[in-house]
C-alpha cells in the first residue's frame, strides 16, 4: 500500500513539468467562476507569475511565488468550478490538481453575496480533508444586497478560518497567507445516510492510502465520475476496480434516482441548514419594484423592447460617445496636435538613424501606430464599454439577457452565456475573445471565439459601416443585417456539428434588479481598463512591429499586387479597395474606412458599398484580435480560423455581388 502510495505521488503536479522542487509547499487558489480568484492571484503572487496549459489540456493555469516569514510558497490559480465532479474540462483540471499531490493547503474564493454556491463547493473540499481557509469576496456588494453573514458562526460550523475582503479594492488581502499557513484539516463531517454511508466505508477499505481523504475520493466514485475510475486504473488492480464498480451498482439499485443527485440533494440540504444559521438577508431588495423589473426583463414578449432599449443605449454610449466623439478627441487632439507631433521632433533630432525614426514614429511607428492605435481609438472604446458593462452587470440585467438568449444560442451549441462575450464584441473583439474564458467548455470557447472573428464589428468599424450604409437604401441595409446575422448562425450551427465536445449546462443565478452603486461602477472599470492595457497593448504594439517589418521587406506591396484580381473581378470593386482590405488585417476600421473614403469620393456604386461592407464585416480579424486568438486558443486553431474566414468572406461577398448582377438589382 505505501508502494502505491509513493507512485501516486511520484505522477503529482511537480513531475507534470510544474516548477519548483517537492520541498516547495503548494497552496491552490480555489473558486467559483467570476468570484475575482484572479485578483486575488494577481495581489498575492506580484511579478512572480508563470502561466502554461495544464498538461494534456489545452486549459491555461497561472503558478506564481508567494512568500511569508522567509519561506516560500508555490500558489497555483486553478480554473473556476462549481463541483469536484466535473462536467466540463476546466472543471476537471481542478480536480486534477487537487488530487496531484503535494498540496498544502486551499484558499477557497467565495462570492459573499452568492453562500448558497460557495458552501456547496466548500463541503466537497473540507471532504478531503486538507488544511482550508474561506475566503468570502465582494463584502461590499453583499453588504449593499442586504446580505449579512454571522463569520463567527460560520467559522464554528465549518471548523475553518474565514477571511473577508474586497478584492478589487485590495481590501482585506494581507490576511490571506497569515491564515492559510496556520490552517489546518477540520472534522467536519456530512452524513449521507446509513446505505451510502455504508457503501463509502467499503470503498474506503478498497482504496490505497492518499494525500486527500479517501471518504472524498469514494464520494465521487458513488457520484459515477467516470474520469477519476479512469485515473485509478494506473494504481488499482483490474479485481479492486470491479469490486469498487460493484458496491456502487448495488447501492444504484436501491435508489430510484441517480446517485449524483441523492448526495447533492444531502449536500444542498447541508448548506441551506447553515445558512439558516449564519445568513440574514434583508428584504429591501426583493421589494414589488425590482421584482416587476426583473420578471419584465425576461419576459418573452416585453424583454424584446428592453433589450432592443438595452442595445441602442450600448451603441449610443459605446458607438457614438465612445468610438465618436471620445476617439476623435484622443486621435484628432491629443495624438494629432500634441503626441504624434512631439514625438516625431524628438525623435528627429534624437535619433540619427532612418531606420529607427520610421521603426519608432514612421507609418507603422510604435508611437505614431501601435500608442495611438491602443490608447487614442481603442481606449476610448473599452473604457465606455467597460463601464456600462459594470452598469449591466451590478443591475442584475446581464443575467437576464443571458437566460433570454438561451434558447436562440443553443442552436448553435452554446448556451445564453455565450451573449456576454459576443455583446462585448461590438466594444472590442480582442477583449471580447479575453472573455470567453467565462463559457465552460472548450468547444464552447472556440465556437465563440470563431463567432467573434468572423462577424462581430467592433465599435470603431461599426460606426464607420454604418456611416456607409447613410448612402443606401433601408433595403440593402437590411440585405447587409441579414446576411451577417445568417452567416453567424449558419456557421454557429455547422461548428456546433463538427467541434467536439460537450455541451455544458445552463445554470445561471438571477439577482434581483437593483440600482448599481457609484464606487462599485468606478472601480471595477478601473480594474478592467488595468487589464486591459497589460493584456492587450503589448500585443498592439507586437503587431505593428510585424507589419513594420512586412512593409520594410516589401511583403505588404507584393500581397497588395496578387490580391488585386480577386477584389476587382471576384468582388467586382474598383483596385483602390484592395489597399482598404489589406490595412484591415491591421485594424478592421481602417479597412471600413478606407472603403468609406472611396465611397464618399464617388469611386463605389450603391451596389459596392453593399458587397464592401458585407465583406469587410465578415473579414479576417485585426491582427490584435489574431495574436489574442493565438494566446487564448493557440497557434493552430487560430490558423485554421483565419484560413476558413478570409476565404469564406470573399466567397460571400463575391455571392452576392453575382447575385445583385444576375438578378439586375441596382440600388
Amino acid at each position: 500500500m505505501e508502494l502505491i502510495r509513493q507512485k501516486i505521488e511520484s505522477r503529482s503536479l511537480t513531475s507534470r513539468k510544474m516548477p519548483d522542487t517537492e520541498a516547495t509547499p503548494t497552496i491552490v487558489l480555489v473558486g467559483n467562476p467570476n468570484v475575482g480568484k484572479s485578483v486575488v492571484f494577481g495581489y498575492l503572487t506580484k511579478k512572480y507569475v508563470t502561466v502554461s496549459n495544464y498538461p494534456g489540456t489545452t486549459v491555461e493555469i497561472a503558478q506564481g511565488k508567494v512568500h511569508y516569514k522567509g519561506k516560500t510558497y508555490r500558489l497555483i490559480d486553478t480554473p473556476g468550478t462549481n463541483s469536484l465532479l466535473p462536467n466540463s474540462e476546466d472543471e476537471k483540471v481542478t480536480r486534477d490538481i487537487i488530487l496531484g499531490g503535494h498540496v498544502s493547503a486551499i484558499i477557497q474564493i467565495g462570492d459573499a453575496k452568492n453562500l448558497f454556491r460557495t458552501l456547496y463547493l466548500t463541503i466537497q473540499l473540507l471532504e478531503t480533508r486538507l488544511p482550508l481557509i474561506l475566503n468570502l469576496n465582494m463584502m461590499d456588494e453583499a453588504r449593499s444586497s442586504g446580505v449579512e453573514v454571522d463569520l463567527d458562526r460560520l467559522e464554528s460550523i465549518l471548523q475553518v478560518a474565514i477571511n473577508q475582503s474586497v478584492a478589487i479594492r485590495k481590501q482585506g488581502l494581507d490576511t490571506i497567507l497569515p491564515k492559510v499557513v496556520m490552517s489546518t484539516p477540520t472534522d467536519f463531517f456530512v452524513n449521507y445516510g446509513g446505505l451510502i454511508e455504508d457503501a463509502i466505508q467499503k470503498i474506503e477499505s478498497l482504496l490505497p492510502a492518499f494525500h486527500v481523504s479517501k471518504r472524498a475520493l469514494a464520494l465521487m466514485l458513488i457520484s459515477g465520475d467516470e474520469t477519476l475510475l479512469e485515473w485509478l486504473k494506473q494504481w488499482l488492480s483490474v479485481e479492486t476496480i470491479a469490486e469498487i464498480g460493484r458496491v456502487v451498482t448495488e447501492l444504484a439499485q436501491k435508489y430510484d434516482e441517480p446517485l449524483d443527485v441523492v448526495i447533492s440533494r444531502v449536500r444542498i440540504r447541508k448548506v441551506n441548514e447553515i445558512l439558516r444559521q449564519v445568513q440574514h438577508q434583508e428584504v429591501k431588495e426583493v421589494n414589488t419594484v425590482s421584482r416587476f423589473l426583473g420578471d419584465l426583463a425576461i419576459h418573452p414578449v416585453w424583454g424584446v423592447p428592453i433589450l432592443l432599449l438595452v442595445l441602442y443605449g450600448m451603441y449610443q454610449i459605446v458607438g457614438v460617445f465612445g468610438a465618436g466623439t471620445m476617439v476623435d478627441f484622443f486621435e484628432n487632439v491629443i495624438f494629432g496636435e500634441w503626441i504624434n507631433p512631439a514625438a516625431r521632433y524628438v525623435v528627429d533630432q534624437l535619433v540619427p538613424f532612418a531606420l529607427v525614426r520610421d521603426f519608432l514614429v514612421g507609418e507603422y511607428g510604435m508611437i505614431t501606430m501601435a500608442l495611438a492605435y491602443g490608447f487614442a481609438i481603442i481606449l476610448p472604446i473599452v473604457a465606455t464599454f467597460f463601464f456600462l458593462f459594470s452598469i449591466l452587470e451590478d443591475s442584475g440585467y446581464l443575467p437576464r439577457l443571458a437566460a433570454m438568449m438561451n434558447r436562440i444560442f443553443r442552436v448553435m451549441g452554446l448556451n445564453g452565456k455565450a451573449i456576454l462575450p459576443m455583446v462585448l464584441g461590438l466594444g472590442c473583439d480582442t477583449m471580447a475573445t479575453l472573455t470567453t474564458r467565462i463559457l465552460e467548455t472548450r468547444k464552447e470557447r472556440v465556437i465563440v471565439t470563431l463567432l467573434l472573428a468572423l462577424g462581430v464589428p467592433c465599435s470603431a468599424q461599426l460606426g464607420v459601416i454604418l456611416a456607409m450604409t447613410s448612402v443606401l437604401p433601408f433595403s440593402a441595409t437590411l440585405i447587409w443585417i441579414s446576411i451577417i446575422l445568417g452567416v453567424l448562425f449558419m456557421v454557429g450551427y455547422l461548428s456546433a456539428k463538427l467541434v467536439g465536445g460537450p455541451k455544458s449546462d445552463f445554470i445561471i443565478e438571477l439577482p434581483p434588479i437593483r440600482l448599481p452603486a457609484f464606487s462599485n461602477i468606478f472601480y471595477k472599470t478601473l480594474a478592467r481598463i488595468e487589464w486591459y492595457l497589460k493584456e492587450v497593448i503589448p500585443l498592439f504594439i507586437l503587431g505593428t512591429a510585424i507589419l513594420f517589418v512586412l512593409d520594410k521587406l516589401h511583403i505588404l506591396s507584393i500581397i497588395r499586387v496578387a490580391a488585386s484580381p480577386v477584389i476587382v473581378k471576384w468582388l467586382g470593386l474598383p483596385m483602390e479597395a484592395t489597399d482598404a482590405f489589406l490595412i484591415g488585417f491591421l485594424r478592421r476600421d481602417y479597412g471600413a474606412a478606407g472603403l468609406f473614403q472611396l465611397s464618399r469620393e464617388g469611386m463605389l456604386t450603391s451596389n459596392q458599398v453593399l458587397v464592401s461592407i458585407v465583406t469587410i464585416t465578415l473579414f479576417i480579424p485585426c491582427i490584435a484580435n489574431f495574436l489574442m486568438i493565438i494566446k487564448e486558443r493557440g497557434l493552430k486553431i487560430a490558423l485554421q480560423m483565419t484560413a476558413f474566414i478570409l476565404p469564406f468572406a470573399l466567397l460571400v461577398g463575391g455571392l452576392l455581388n453575382m447575385s445583385l448582377n444576375l438578378l439586375g438589382v441596382k440600388f
